[in-house]
């Protein structure tokens, strides 16, 4: 099955989500099994004041741009298609923010 990245971009700070939001990230990956997906891994995102950024050989601390939603964490699921990935990222849990659906492309990784 085709693989999708599933971005979360959430304005509320993570430490300031509701219990329930947590819970429903943790419960993700079963409601996605539940309608034909599967969830190949889920990683949550360390603050955005944590970052450290390197651009044009210059690294400097911190994101790089003010937004008012950050990238949070991301979820790679295995979907039949696109319109299948949509649904499952649907399920989502968002107080104050969006989930990006993005194909992976695979390559040949050269150790």
């Amino acid at each position: 099955m085709p693989q999708y990245a599933v971005l979360i971009f959430e304005a509320v700070p993570p430490e300031n989500l509701p219990p329930e939001v947590m819970q429903g990230h943790m419960d993700l990956p079963g409601k996605i099994a539940e309608k034909g997906g599967r969830t190949i891994a889920g990683l949550a995102l360390d603050q955005p004041g944590t970052a450290t950024v390197i651009r044009g050989g210059l690294v400097t601390d911190g994101p790089f741009i003010e937004t008012k939603e950050a990238l949070g964490g991301v979820f790679v699921i295995e979907a039949r298609d696109l319109d299948h990935a949509l649904t499952l990222a649907a399920m989502t849990p968002i107080v104050e923010g969006c989930v990006e659906v993005r194909p992976l492309i695979g390559f040949e990784v050269v150790s």
